[in-house]
């Protein structure tokens, strides 16, 4: 499962972070939002370990949603040793997500 971070606990978990990171911006009212959450769950399992997989409410969280150009959810941000490398928008599956993540391990 993945673990839900709010901001406080964003620069800890995900800008300090030895291991790539994906931070799935979402809401619980997002259909979208709610068809990849299994997903997402897959892709933790699969890279536990060599990279973390987090979400983020953006409707508890406006201010790090806006921070990160965050318009459109679902919206994952791919971030490495705290930087911003790559993103993704929409529904998408497991394989284009693994994609770019795979690269930054």
């Amino acid at each position: 499962m993945v673990k839900v971070i709010s901001g406080p606990e964003f620069e800890a978990e995900v800008l300090k972070c030895s291991v790539p990171v994906v931070v799935d911006f979402y809401a619980d009212w997002c259909g979208p939002c709610n068809d990849i959450a299994p997903v997402l769950d897959e892709l933790s399992t699969d890279f536990d370990g060599r990279a973390k997989v987090f979400k983020m409410d953006i409707d508890q969280d406006k201010e790090t949603a806006v921070q990160y150009g965050v318009k459109r959810i679902p919206n994952m941000v791919f971030f490495k040793n705290g930087v911003v490398v790559d993103q993704v928008i929409g529904k998408v599956d497991k394989n284009e997500l693994a994609g770019k993540l795979n690269p930054l391990l």
